[in-house]
């Protein structure tokens, strides 16, 4: 082999290995919120259980289409006041533990700026109320790999952020009396 191909060799497997870096896509972003609820958890589970009951203290959700129930497999389309649909589908329900997850169908851009995501809701006691966690794993908007700042990570997080933290405070308020929050 000649001088010249050893000299290049290295630099080829640097610009592979930056182009592999390069068009890896995105990573999964997590978000997760809790809240602390003056009420028992089964009051607490009573108001958030129901897979279809969104509407009833998610202050952004002005309607909801569930069928199927609290089972695996049922489906809710939650429309939302400042526009778009998000269409979920339910994977666990388990009220033994005060839990469920669910996942996304096809994605509202408008809805979330987030291509796919799935979440878990849990009731757990905390002192002489309950705690109230709402986690999520998603893929931002646009997957490729510049996406615009409308559809990135950053977009896509705070809109989880804001999505779970006012339903989290819409349910507080709720349970507690004190209105909208």
């Amino acid at each position: 082999m000649r001088l010249t191909h050893l000299v290049r060799l290295p630099t080829l497997l640097f610009a592979l290995a930056a182009t592999a870096a390069l068009a890896h896509g995105p990573t999964p972003q997590k978000v997760e919120q809790t809240i602390t609820v003056a009420a028992p958890p089964a009051a607490v589970w009573k108001a958030v259980g129901a897979f279809g009951g969104i509407g009833a203290w998610h202050p952004d959700v002005t309607k909801v289409e569930a069928t199927g129930g609290d089972g695996e497999g049922a489906s809710r389309k939650v429309t939302l006041k400042s526009g778009g649909t998000l269409d979920e589908g339910l994977d666990e329900w388990k009220a033994e533990t005060m839990t469920y997850s669910y996942r996304m169908g096809e994605p509202d851009l408008k809805a979330l700026p987030v291509s796919s995501y799935s979440a878990t809701l849990t009731v757990t006691p905390e002192g002489a109320g309950s705690k109230v966690s709402w986690a999520g794993r998603f893929y931002r908007g646009d997957t490729g790999n510049e996406p615009p700042e409308e559809l990135s990570d950053a977009a896509g997080r705070a809109a989880m952020e804001r999505y779970f933290g006012d339903g989290l405070r819409g349910l507080k308020a709720k349970l507690e009396g004190k209105g909208a929050p």
